[in-house]
């Protein structure tokens, strides 16, 4: 039996990205994790992340699909720039659970089926759906080692307030996909 420690944060927020961040190096440490995938609108949190993790192993920093940065904030450029130097690789594609058609759809009123996993995902915390999103999206874009677990972290708003260790899987193959441990997240 394995025991490890979750950190509950009292609120959501940007304010938790520094404990998330160092939590996610232990635990890296502690499982011998190499490779991450970090949500970044803006390319932020993955730069931040690069400088935590980045001895640990690969960060694959997600941005927002390009039809959602006019209504949240897309990738400022000089911060990119900065983490790609650190040796961030970036993805922008469509949203695992929330987005292509599956966004058009919901935006004429169906709720397509993915939108219900993405909810029920929602339950927990909005980082928690994204952390399981943007894993979906790292290995569908062939950046992960999928014989390796990955810790992917997420956020509310901006920064990030949730770790989460994955054992990867491919969107067509969704439901091998397992959430191992929770690194942290809001309570």
């Amino acid at each position: 039996m394995a025991t490890a420690t979750t950190l509950l944060f009292d609120e959501p927020g940007a304010q938790n990205s520094e404990a998330t961040l160092q939590a996610c190096l232990a635990r890296a440490q502690e499982l011998g994790i190499r490779q991450f995938v970090v949500a970044s609108s803006t390319g932020r949190t993955a730069l931040r992340a690069a400088q935590i993790l980045g001895e640990q192993g690969k960060i694959i920093g997600v941005h927002l699909a390009r039809g959602f940065w006019e209504i949240y904030a897309g990738p400022d450029p000089e911060t990119v720039t900065e983490a790609e130097k650190l040796g961030v690789t970036f993805l922008t594609c469509p949203h695992g659970l929330m987005g292509a058609v599956d966004a058009a759809l919901e935006a004429k009123g169906a709720l397509p089926l993915s939108h219900v996993i993405a909810h029920t995902y929602y339950t927990f915390s909005q980082g928690v759906k994204v952390a399981v999103e943007d894993a979906l999206m790292a290995a569908d874009a062939g950046l992960l080692n999928m014989d390796e677990e990955v810790i992917s972290i997420a956020g509310t708003g901006a920064g990030c307030d949730t770790a989460l260790v994955i054992k990867p899987a491919y969107s067509r193959e969704f439901f091998d996909l397992r959430v191992r441990e929770i690194i942290a997240k809001p309570r």
